[in-house]
């Protein structure tokens, strides 16, 4: 592929971030999980980077509360297999919820020239949606693949249960256009 091919792309230059995929998210708290193959699409993009030398950023959540599956000295807090960073490839660590709060995720970016990312990762209403929210107060245009991220079932606390599915669509409907493009893997991948 030629320089010029390259620059035509809109994701040319366009880290890939993939958020908190670690053992941790296998576990039984995290059962039911809307769209099981979200992993798929995650390799899928992240093959397509590499493929393109395209930079990516992995983010890995350290809990500091030990009963937390994400615990920092935990035996699932490592990167899933699918997705484990190699030589070459960013990865930073969290401690909140949002991939902003307390890492050096905007000075990565920044380093990058980068004012657009392709975010992945799990889950779509919790981490994904703080991270979403501050990048965009940040100045960042975010493009969300939703079939690289996922959801589980919200229970309040006087008990009513929304299912995964319903969490998902809903998260993403509040989160496209103000604060994201929502898209699809093979929507990204289709435009280079």
């Amino acid at each position: 592929m030629g320089d010029m091919d390259r620059t035509e792309s809109p994701f040319s230059g366009v880290p890939l971030v993939i958020l908190d995929v670690q053992h941790a998210i296998d576990q039984p708290i995290w059962n039911e999980k809307n769209n099981p193959d979200y992993i798929n699409a995650i390799v899928r993009l992240l093959t397509f980077w590499r493929d393109r030398k395209r930079p990516v950023i992995h983010i890995r959540h350290d809990e500091a509360t030990p009963t937390s599956t994400y615990h920092t000295h935990g035996p699932w807090n490592g990167f899933k297999t699918e997705v484990t960073p190699i030589a070459g490839e960013t990865t930073i660590a969290k401690q909140q919820n949002c991939a902003f709060i307390g890492t050096e995720l905007d000075a990565a970016l920044k380093d990058l020239n980068a004012d657009h990312f392709v975010l992945t990762g799990v889950v779509i209403h919790n981490s994904m949606d703080a991270t979403i929210r501050a990048g965009k107060a940040l100045g960042y245009t975010i493009y969300v693949p939703s079939d690289a991220t996922t959801a589980v079932p919200v229970v309040s606390e006087k008990g009513t249960r929304w299912d995964a599915d319903t969490v998902f669509e809903l998260t993403l409907a509040i989160l496209d256009g103000e604060y994201a493009h929502v898209t699809t893997s093979d929507e990204v991948i289709s435009a280079g």
